[in-house]
C-alpha cells in the first residue's frame, strides 16, 4: 500500500509582483485549497513557509517564501522537522507540457527543466519519488500569440482571459478529487482527471 500523503506544496515566486502568474498556478492551488477548508495559510519563518494544517487532518499545506528556484530550501526543512519521507510529499507546479485546461498527478520521475522540482530534488539528496500535480499553462512555441517569446518570459507573465478561464476549472476538478486523493485512491484520481480536458483551444488558435 502506497504512503498516505502529508504534505502538500504549491510552487511559485512570492510577493505581488508575481501574483498571478503561469509560474505560481501550484501555489494559487495550494491557496485555493486552504480557502476550501476554511484555513489560513499563516508566515512560519523557520521553515521559510506559509503553512496550515487541514482540518481534521494529518495534513499539511504549504507554500513556500523562497523563490520558485529555492523551493527545496522550505520543503526540505519540513520533511525534514516533521520526519516526513518523500513519498508522502505532493509537489503541486505548473506544467509547460500541457496545455491550458489539463492536469495530471504521477509518482516519481523527471523534472522536464522545471527549476522548483530540480531544487527539491537535490535537496532530498537526488530522491525524485514524491507525488506531482502538474496544472497545465501550455508552452508559447504552441500559442501562435505567445510565439518567440522566451519559456522565463512567458512564465513570469498572466495567462490570457480564455487560458486562465480553463486553468480555472481544470484547478476545480483537481480540488473536487483532492479527498479521495489524499485518502489514497490515487488510481481513481488519475483515471478522472486525466480522462477530462478544458484545453484552452480559443486561446491556441490563430487571429
Amino acid at each position: 500500500m502506497e504512503a498516505l500523503i502529508r504534505l502538500v506544496a504549491g510552487l511559485g515566486n512570492p510577493g505581488s509582483d508575481y501574483q498571478g502568474h503561469r509560474h505560481n498556478a501550484g501555489a494559487d492551488f495550494v491557496c485555493s485549497l486552504a480557502c476550501r477548508a476554511g484555513v489560513e495559510l499563516l508566515s512560519r519563518t523557520r521553515f521559510h513557509s506559509r503553512m496550515v494544517n487541514l482540518p481534521e487532518s494529518r495534513v499539511r499545506l504549504m507554500v513556500p517564501t523562497t523563490y520558485m528556484n529555492e523551493s527545496g530550501i522550505a520543503v526540505s526543512a519540513v520533511l525534514g522537522y516533521y520526519r516526513l519521507l518523500p513519498e508522502t510529499l505532493l509537489v503541486v507546479h505548473d506544467e509547460l507540457d500541457l496545455p491550458p485546461g489539463e492536469v495530471r498527478i504521477k509518482k516519481g520521475g523527471g523534472t522536464g527543466g522545471h527549476r522548483g522540482l530540480k531544487d527539491i530534488v537535490s535537496h532530498l539528496g537526488g530522491r525524485a519519488d514524491f507525488w506531482r500535480l502538474r496544472i497545465g499553462v501550455g508552452h508559447p512555441r504552441e500559442n501562435p500569440r505567445m510565439s518567440g517569446t522566451r519559456v522565463d518570459k512567458y512564465l513570469l507573465s498572466r495567462a490570457s482571459e480564455e487560458e486562465q478561464a480553463c486553468i480555472d476549472a481544470a484547478s476545480s476538478a483537481a480540488l473536487d478529487s483532492f479527498d479521495q486523493l489524499l485518502a489514497g485512491d490515487s488510481a481513481s484520481v488519475m483515471n478522472r482527471l486525466h480522462r477530462r480536458s478544458f484545453a484552452c483551444t480559443k486561446a491556441f488558435e490563430q487571429e
